[in-house]
């Protein structure tokens, strides 16, 4: 687990960062806390812890996987905490909230704006796939619909590469007749 409890600076009312989380992890991050300070909101032990682990996923983790993650760090922080940091969060746009039936909510606190993913349909594991240009794509279907896009969500199903090993490896073998 990393470690994700940070004290804030005194002196100014602000969190460190710890050395262990790049420089555009840091930036991300340092963009996220000032964003929120600047609109009047407190940052908490917890809410920061919230904001890192976010920050550094690139799994794109459910309110659960936050919670547990932090459960050790702090445990008297309820599931309530999360769902209400991820709620503020969305609402000033720091966070993007991906739905899916079978996999409960998903967020992506790097990327908060639309873009593709890559989603394994056996372990859940949900990726962002290097970025083509969405942009030339949209425009091209606002000039041949006539609709004006307001957002979208591009989204493509598989196995990822470790299901894919895991499956060749538990795969039933066949007879020469073809039977199991």
């Amino acid at each position: 687990m990393r470690s994700v409890r940070n004290p804030p600076d005194s002196s100014r009312g602000r969190f460190n960062l710890s050395p262990a989380v790049t420089t555009t992890e840091d930036d991300r991050l340092r963009k996220i806390v000032n964003h929120l300070q600047e609109s009047g909101h407190r940052i908490t032990p917890q809410r920061y812890s919230i904001l890192k682990v976010l920050v550094e996923s690139r799994e794109h983790p459910s309110a659960e996987a936050i919670y547990r993650e932090l459960g050790t760090i702090f445990p008297t922080m309820s599931l309530a905490t999360v769902y209400k940091t991820l709620a503020l969060l969305k609402q000033e746009g720091e966070v993007l909230e991906l739905g899916f039936s079978d996999l409960g909510n998903r967020y992506d606190g790097n990327k908060p704006y639309p873009h593709p993913h890559v989603i394994c349909t056996d372990c859940g594991a949900v990726v962002d796939p290097p970025q083509f240009d969405l942009e030339k794509i949209t425009r091209e279907i606002i000039r041949a619909t006539g609709f004006t896009i307001m957002t979208h969500r591009l989204d493509f199903y598989g196995l990822c590469p470790a299901c894919q090993e895991k499956s060749q490896h538990f795969a039933p073998t066949t007879d020469k007749q073809g039977s199991t």
